[in-house]
């Protein structure tokens, strides 16, 4: 058998100046549902967030919107020292936006800083022991052994000004388990293309171009408008009226309509988001239960049960109206690591979902605390009330309640719902994020780091810390597809549908839809 290995091959890259020139300069508008949570970058681990942070900072390396392969940002080449050290060339002439020089010394703070006890980013930082200044434009990572993923991981870790961060006592990261705020949480400085003018929250964030950026930005658009609108039909309501260019989440419903007017154009395209819904399998006792002394979905069965009742054919019929693409894993089909094994499905069956609650001691069901997002995901509330009436079949009788963003991560991270609905994007395009995120024990260096239903299988934690490791690609994807399998066997979540996510704008607005749902800055352009 022919072995394929990741290639640790020295690469020295010079990035691409950009020297499209800024012609009739322009201010995009746009909007989603939800409000960013919080403009500290190594704080709340929220795909929104992480996409608008990318216009005010950047990371060493930033993924190519058109191949998806990890290119030169801050960092401008970088090579294998050893299997565990990381040679990186910083880039010269690089300034924060209030005209400070970037140094060796911001990028180690930053990168320490994700891994601080109040990070939701230390996932991304998984593998690093330490981070050293070599001279003044060389740094080193030093690993705690072979991480094939590193660069898709450095993505996402964006680099703040250790002196800035230290001024205004931001050297921690905001936890987003409590209402206390930092600095960093409602201001930004940066060294990305945009610079934060106005945040306020729920209402209105604007960006204006940063005078001190190291590159030639391509884009005409020199100010950006960011509002969040919850109710769908005044965002479509907004965008026909030209109120403004862009919705990131257009209503299903709305769609049909906006494919018609010749003012408006959809681009559709597959997320590599997953979403799901996750249970306490941890607690002795589930807070708002009718079971009392014991933990119904510690069962096995129970799981099951939940899972069985799910008619997932008529949730992307009627509920999605085609717009997902039903999953039995945690990943999709453009994360490395996925195969059709892995991504099975129990079937929809009500009777053998009554006769597993009935083998579990529940033949009349229970009640249950089950919270969703309400402005997050597409059509999530609607999703969850058609779970809750499905459930509803089989005797269990769901508590809904539904919570907007801002509020509804802080709590489930709080340990603080029964069962619960997530999204799950792969920011590194590899399944190690999505193993490590939400099947590893909870624990140290981002393990768990949303494994808020506390599952825990000893096995599966000995394949994921395999998998950290491990550079034959075909030994690394075997391994991943037998955690997922085995946490599929388990019923550790309830795997529901991939998006599908379309974006709407006007006709003079040219963008390139990417599949983490995120928009590339440098490349819009409104004419």
């Amino acid at each position: 058998m022919t072995t394929t290995r990741f290639a640790w091959t020295s690469v020295f890259v010079a990035a691409a100046t950009l020297m499209a020139p800024v012609v009739h300069a322009k201010t995009f508008k746009w909007s989603s549902a939800s409000d960013i949570p919080t403009l500290d970058i190594h704080s709340q681990n929220n795909a929104l967030g992480n996409g608008v942070h990318a216009s005010i900072y950047e990371s060493l390396v930033y993924y190519n919107s058109k191949t998806f392969k990890p290119e030169p940002q801050l960092a401008t080449s970088w090579k294998l020292i050893n299997p565990s050290q990381m040679r990186f060339t910083l880039r010269s002439g690089v300034k924060f936006s209030d005209g400070s020089v970037m140094t060796p010394e911001d990028v180690i703070f930053s990168i320490n800083r994700s891994m601080a006890k109040t990070s939701n980013y230390a996932v991304f930082a998984q593998g690093i022991d330490k981070v050293v200044k070599v001279d003044a434009n060389t740094i080193d990572i030093m690993l705690k052994g072979p991480n094939p993923v590193l660069l898709n991981q450095l993505t996402e870790l964006r680099i703040m000004s250790k002196a800035w961060a230290e001024k205004n006592k931001s050297v921690e990261p905001k936890d987003i388990r409590t209402p206390e705020e930092s600095f960093a949480h409602r201001n930004a400085m940066g060294s990305g293309p945009y610079m934060v003018k106005e945040w306020q929250p729920d209402q209105k964030l604007v960006l204006v171009a940063n005078p001190n950026y190291w590159g030639k930005n391509p884009t005409n658009v020199t100010e950006i408008v960011y509002t969040p609108i919850k109710s769908a039909p005044t965002r479509i309501a907004a965008l026909l009226s030209g109120e403004t260019d862009f919705v990131l989440d257009p209503s299903t419903q709305d769609l049909a309509r906006l494919r018609s007017n010749s003012d408006i154009k959809v681009l559709d395209g597959a997320e590599n988001r997953t979403m799901f819904l996750g249970m306490d399998q941890y607690r002795d006792e589930l807070p708002g239960s009718s079971v009392k002394g014991k933990n119904p979905l510690k069962d096995q069965r129970v799981r099951k049960a939940l899972y069985q009742a799910i008619d997932i054919a008529a949730i992307k019929r009627v509920t999605m109206r085609g717009l997902s693409e039903n999953t039995g894993t945690l990943i999709a089909p453009q994360v490395n690591g996925w195969t059709k094994k892995a991504d099975a499905r129990f079937p929809y069956d009500v009777a053998a979902a009554q006769k597993l609650l009935a083998d579990a001691g529940y033949p009349q069901g229970f009640e249950v605390d089950f919270a969703c997002p309400n402005n997050r995901y597409i059509n999530d509330e609607a999703i969850c009330q058609a779970v809750t009436a499905m459930w509803a079949r089989i005797g269990v009788k769901a508590k809904l309640r539904t919570l907007p963003l801002v509020t509804y991560f802080p709590m489930i991270q709080r340990y603080e719902a029964s069962i619960y609905m997530l999204g799950w994007g792969v920011p590194t395009f590899d399944a190690l994020y999505s193993l490590q995120s939400l099947l590893r024990t909870v624990g140290a260096g981002g393990d768990g780091n949303y494994n808020v239903g506390r599952y825990s299988n000893p096995q599966v934690d000995a394949m994921i810390e395999r998998v950290k490791v491990e550079t034959d690609l075909v030994v690394r994807n075997q391994l991943i597809e037998k955690a997922l399998v085995l946490a599929n066997e388990d019923v550790a979540y309830l795997p529901l549908h991939n998006q599908v996510i379309p974006w709407a704008m006007r006709k003079n607005v040219e963008v390139i839809h990417r599949a983490d749902n995120r928009l590339d800055w440098r490349l819009i352009q409104v004419k």
